[in-house]
């Protein structure tokens, strides 16, 4: 009988290997057919529906759905995704994205995670939009998204090419329109920047943008700082913002630094909401910050015009109107710079007067204050100068406070330092009457006549005081003035002045010629004073007189605020015997701009030395204490001013008829 070989116990066990093998070659086969054949479309559907359940807005996916396998990371890519809009926005569509590419780590699944290492997006478009009652179309439907909760991915790197979005805000009057791109990341493990370039209109303003921000996914990490650097035009004006936000989509505590500058501060008002004044060309620098509603600019330094300012300044919206609060402090101070205050328009160059407009010979500043500006915010600010340029005035220093609430404004104090001595002034303008009500308060004392003169006077001598205190009503400096109320009065005490200036006032001919062809030489001055009452805009003379040992000039008249218009009669009454001295009076009269100097009708006698009848003069009570004496000295004048008046009385006392005389 024959007799078979063993079976190897080994062959059954190779057998079931080589069978296996063959089950999965096919069913890898079977699989990659599956593949190539397969409609990845067909998850079209359930996409759309996870999407819309989660934003309550539509969701479609135009183009063709794909995917390509990979050992460690999947893609997803998709053509033509568009995101729905809310029902009241103007377009149908928020979000549009041409091509989109999305790497998944497929493992993490596994653990309920959802990681995108890489998104490409493609040829993107985004539209915001703010309407007038104030929504927003990226508040998405709060109720759809508890419904059903959507887990955020984790997303490794997001990059953006050809994007562009697009910012409109009804009440803001704004339509920005930002090209998007991404950059190369500073290091591998670092999200690629975003760069920024659009253009539009903000606050109804021409607006440019340029810059760079980090990646939207810093925002995940609220340990990290998301870093901005953008530089933004709005009309004339530009700024420059660079540093670290905390929290960026919540704003509410931050500290960037910004750089800003333009042609006039007044600009402000429509970007910012500010109703600053008119001012020249600034440059500024600090650091912006907000905690809460209160914004921040500090650590201020720069110029504005031919000024140098630094400081601190802060914006507080929690109210219906905000308060602008600000400490600033200026080393050298051109007084031009302050000419918007007062309606003026400053001119560049250091020491230059305030710009008139042109054909302009009006010296009160015509142009209407903003009463819109003044109601719309509170103030308190406070400038301290240390050096003031003026062409006009000899001004030293300056101290200024102003308030402002409810639209009305106090600038309490307002003191100057002016030809060694102060102006301290007190200004109210109460902007909720309509026109503006005015009151000034200005007291000057111990000016320095030759630095409030110096080329005219160079050898003069003497201390001068005066005191305005007017009221009025208008919405420009030249209608408060034409309707002022009040007194106006300037006092000197005693001192020297150039007799060459009082010889020519008084028209002595002879010895102007001397004075003019040899050497200048100063007289004493006992004491001189101007009072006027004002009302209704036109200062009428209460006394006014000059005592020197030369000449005593006396006057009468009016001085009309209302059109700037002079009419005075100056009496000058030589002390000495110059034989061409003319003792006829003088005629002031033309305008504040142009003013022009006359004898006073009738023909010009010549004569003799014949000693002038004079007054011994006094300054009224009320001027009084501004009369600057010195040390141990009186002002040397008594009981002068009560004869001028009774002068007055007499001139105006009207004259008795004459009786005829009986006829033999």
């Amino acid at each position: 009988m024959e007799q078979t070989a063993p079976v190897s116990p080994a062959a059954p066990t190779a057998l079931r290997r080589r069978r296996t093998a063959q089950l999965l070659l096919l069913l890898l086969l079977l699989l990659a057919l599956l593949w190539l054949l397969f409609d990845w479309n067909w998850f079209k559907g359930p996409i759309e529906r996870r999407v819309e359940a989660a934003t309550g807005r539509e969701f479609r996916i135009e183009g063709d759905l794909d995917v390509k396998l990979g050992l460690f990371r999947t893609t997803l890519v998709a053509d033509g995704i568009v995101l729905g809009n809310t029902g009241w926005a103007e377009r149908e569509t928020m979000l549009r994205v041409d091509h989109a590419e999305i790497e998944w780590a497929i493992w993490h699944l596994w653990r309920g995670n959802v990681v995108l290492p890489r998104v490409r997006l493609v040829g993107g478009e985004l539209w915001l939009e703010r309407d007038g009652d104030g929504r927003a179309n990226w508040a998405f439907d709060e109720t759809a998204r508890r419904d059903e909760p959507m887990r955020m991915p984790d997303v490794g790197q997001l990059l953006v090419e050809k994007g562009r979005f697009h910012l409109r805000e009804v009440r803001r009057e704004t339509d920005l329109g930002v090209d998007v791109n991404s950059a190369e990341p500073e290091a591998a493990d670092a999200f690629a920047p975003l760069l920024l370039s659009g253009d539009g209109r903000y606050r109804d303003s021409d607006f440019q943008l340029q810059g760079r921000i980090d990646s939207p996914l810093a925002l995940v990490d609220a340990t990290e700082r998301f870093h901005i650097d953008l530089v933004a035009r709005a009309g004339r004006t530009r700024a420059r913002v660079v540093g670290g936000l905390r929290a960026p989509l919540q704003l509410a505590e931050f500290n960037l630094g910004l750089e800003l500058s333009g042609s006039d501060m007044a600009q402000l008002y429509p970007l910012l909401g500010l109703a600053l004044p008119t001012t020249s060309a600034y440059d500024l620098k600090g650091q912006l910050g907000r905690s809460g509603l209160v914004w921040s600019y500090r650590g201020i330094s720069g110029t504005v015009g031919d000024s140098d300012l630094s400081g601190d300044l802060s914006v507080d919206t929690r109210n219906t109107r905000p308060l602008f609060t600000a400490d600033l402090r200026s080393k050298r101070l051109d007084f031009d710079d302050l000419a918007g205050f007062l309606g003026g328009k400053p001119q560049a160059g250091e020491g230059n007067r305030p710009a008139r407009i042109a054909g302009n010979r009006r010296f009160f500043p015509a142009a209407a204050y903003d009463v819109t500006k003044l109601r719309s915010m509170d103030a308190d600010v406070r400038l301290r100068a240390s050096r003031v340029i003026s062409p006009t005035l000899p001004l030293e220093a300056m101290d200024a406070h102003l308030k402002l609430a409810d639209g009305d404004l106090h600038l309490d104090p307002f003191d100057l330092t002016v030809a060694g001595g102060d102006i301290a002034a007190r200004v109210h303008l109460d902007s909720r009457q309509d026109p503006i009500a005015a009151t000034i308060d200005l007291r000057a004392r111990r000016l320095e006549l030759p630095k409030l003169v110096p080329q005219g006077a160079p050898e003069s001598a003497g201390r001068i005081g005066g005191r305005v205190q007017v009221s009025g009503r208008g919405n420009s400096v030249a209608k408060l003035m034409a309707t002022a109320d009040g007194d106006v009065g300037l006092a000197m005490g005693p001192g020297r002045i150039s007799n060459l200036t009082l010889e020519l006032a008084g028209l002595d001919i002879a010895e102007a010629l001397k004075f003019l062809i040899g050497k200048d030489r100063v007289v004493p001055v006992r004491c001189g004073f101007a009072d006027f009452s004002v009302a209704k805009g036109v200062m009428t003379t209460r006394a006014f007189a000059f005592d020197t040992t030369d000449t005593l000039l006396l006057a009468d008249g009016t001085v009309d605020l209302r059109d700037e218009s002079l009419d005075l009669l100056l009496r000058p009454r030589p002390k000495d015997s110059s034989p061409l001295s003319l003792r006829s009076p003088l005629r002031v009269r033309g305008t504040f701009m142009d003013p022009t100097i006359r004898p006073q009708g009738g023909p010009l006698l010549l004569r003799g030395a014949i000693a002038a009848a004079l007054f011994t003069i006094a300054p009224p009570a009320a001027l009084l204490a501004l009369v600057e004496t010195g040390p141990g000295e009186n002002a040397d004048c008594a009981g002068g001013a009560q004869a001028q008046v009774r002068e007055k009385a007499v001139a105006a006392r009207p004259k008795p008829k004459r009786e005829p005389k009986p006829r033999p």
